[in-house]
């Protein structure tokens, strides 16, 4: 399977999740909020619809759609809804501001190609739109996305970058762990980058929007610092929070840089700490594939985490 359908099978279990996670479908807004158009539908479903179409084509098909991304990742918003996907939703110009808005995971960025533009323009013409992480087109990081770095001897900063987050997490599932073992560390798995972030969605913190999926059963600390001072990682960070990297040289996140590894469901444990092994997933567990990311589901014997696989699947 070609890299940009693994992307957005892994976008379309993502914008559902989301719509689960809010309770599911409801139906329209205030004031025609999400007017329907030749896609039909309304309220969220219409959203999820519009969303997923507008990441697909910004993180992973632009340059199949002839559409030219800028140094930061804008596309023109009136080609945008040119796109095929796009224009049989019919989306308004007023219904993709309000989803750039209220977007709970702030995919998106929509700004003005001239910043004297009146804000009440609403012509397509005007306007730039990206998608703020996850692509798998190769984009120009230093244009995209804020580096992160070490601090100077004297505590400072080199001019443009941010501080390591206090905490890196990437959330993953019983699923792909022995395959992320066996790999040797995490893998962007057909994106540019490895997603992770601030904090746990259940922590409250408003700057944690996204870089996990609120149903990750593991999680995975990552030593950062550490995989910056002895590894030569390059990391960076979102518009939207998100932290990100491409991995090493060997193109991943390597297992000796997992601060700590555990579980958030079914009583899982630790199982590995200071970059090593503590313990395999237990017998017995149930263990599922997410949908949007393989066949099934079901139960297996979950005892996988340090034998041979294929992946690194994250």
């Amino acid at each position: 399977m070609a890299s940009d359908q693994v992307s957005a099978l892994a976008e379309e279990f993502e914008d559902r999740a989301a719509l689960s996670s809010r309770g599911g479908s409801r139906s329209g807004g205030r004031g025609g909020r999400f007017r329907g158009g030749a896609g039909g539908g309304g309220g969220k479903n219409r959203e999820v619809d519009i969303s997923r179409a507008l990441s697909r084509l910004l993180r992973h098909q632009a340059s199949n759609a002839g559409i030219t991304l800028d140094a930061e990742g804008y596309a023109p918003l009136d080609k945008v809804l040119q796109w095929p996907p796009l224009k049989s939703l019919s989306p308004s110009f007023d219904e993709l501001v309000s989803l750039v808005r209220t977007n709970d995971k702030q995919r998106f960025t929509l700004k003005p190609i001239n910043p004297a533009l009146d804000a009440e323009s609403a012509d397509p013409s005007g306007y730039l739109i990206r998608a703020n992480q996850g692509h798998s087109i190769k984009l120009d990081n230093e244009g995209l996305l804020k580096p992160l770095a070490l601090p100077n001897p004297d505590g400072t900063l080199p001019d443009g970058t941010l501080p390591i987050p206090e905490t890196v997490i990437h959330g993953t599932y019983f699923a792909f762990w022995p395959q992320i073992v066996a790999s040797g560390g995490l893998k962007p798995m057909g994106r540019n980058h490895i997603h992770f972030s601030t904090g746990l969605p259940e922590d409250g913190k408003e700057e944690v929007v996204s870089g996990m999926r609120r149903d990750a059963e593991l999680l995975v600390y990552v030593d950062v610092e550490g995989s910056m001072r002895e590894g030569g990682v390059r990391w960076w960070t979102s518009e939207n929070g998100v932290v990100l990297t491409g991995g090493g040289e060997d193109g991943m996140v390597a297992t000796r840089w997992f601060r700590e590894v555990k579980g958030r469901t079914q009583g899982v444990g630790i199982l590995w700490r200071d970059g090593k092994w503590v313990a395999d997933l237990p017998e017995g567990l149930k263990v599922r594939v997410p949908q949007g990311k393989g066949r099934g589901g079901g139960r297996g014997r979950g005892r996988g985490g340090r034998g041979r696989g294929r992946g690194g699947r994250s």
